[in-house]
């Protein structure tokens, strides 16, 4: 079996409704061979759904994974920008990296730091109850935060949109994702203060997974230049496209008829 397809096996046994078998797919990749790991996702040929799965949860504390998945060209921008946010601590540290791997598909051994058994992210938030993880996604750090904002139930989601420590970066990044769910584009698109930032509505306007009753109203929001490229932007829906191109179109006409009635 080629390795990619192990590793897509083990990251479907990772949403497995029985809670054994998602604990061990988890240490079970946890222990796997790191080079064989930046192997499978440096490849561009690489499925989008693994590329999601390994910057949400390999990434985080492991160099080694996010060096391959920023060679990956196929890696998308908001993925990209969660895996070098990763990298970056204050005081200029990057994240600890996890105890070694085993031998791949053998159990990691756990280590005990001060007399506590560390657990990668992925665990310790796969081990929480819904009520847990809403009180993660209000007071937890910007990590916790952008794996939370995925969370299936609509509740945790909203309490990370919720949470008094989100930053404006953070908004402008989640309005970019194309891993979440419509519901919470249309809730970032609600609240006010969020809209206040020209950014995010450009980065919901260019999302194509935003809802399109979301972004059709937006398009008057942005600057020439803005509505221009959203023009060239595959991605969209045709419709948002062609609105950007009559709204440029309006905008050309208007300054023709202003410099001819100037002349007059």
């Amino acid at each position: 079996m080629p390795l990619d397809e192990k590793i897509e096996i083990l990251a479907l046994l990772c949403a497995d409704p029985i809670q054994e078998i998602r604990n061990k797919a988890f240490d079970t990749l946890g222990a796997w061979n790191v080079k064989e790991l930046q192997q499978v996702f440096s490849s561009p040929t690489l499925p989008s759904t693994l590329l999601d799965f390994g910057a949400t949860y390999l990434a985080p504390g492991r160099k080694e994974i996010q060096d391959a998945l920023l060679k990956n060209p196929q890696l998308p921008e908001d993925l990209r920008t969660w895996v070098k946010s990763l990298r970056i601590r204050p005081g200029g540290e990057t994240a600890a990296a996890p105890p070694p791997p085993t031998a791949p598909g053998t159990p990691a051994q756990p280590v005990e730091p001060k007399d506590e058994q560390r657990e990668t992210l992925l665990q310790k938030i796969s081990h929480l109850a819904a009520p847990e993880k809403i009180k993660l996604a209000l007071v937890g750090s910007q990590e916790e935060r952008l794996i939370l904002i995925r969370d299936p139930n609509r509740m945790v989601a909203r309490a990370v949109l919720e949470s008094p420590k989100l930053s404006d970066q953070e908004i402008e990044n989640i309005a970019s994702m194309k891993n979440v769910t419509e519901e919470v584009l249309r809730l970032v698109a609600t609240n006010r203060r969020f809209m206040k930032s020209y950014q995010v509505v450009r980065a919901l306007v260019n999302n194509p997974r935003a809802p399109i009753d979301v972004t059709v109203p937006m398009i008057n929001r942005l600057n020439e230049r803005d509505q221009k490229s959203l023009t060239l932007n595959r991605n969209v829906p045709d419709v948002l496209r062609a609105m950007a191109l009559k709204a440029v179109k309006q905008k050309e006409e208007a300054k023709k008829v202003k410099i001819s009635t100037g002349r007059h």
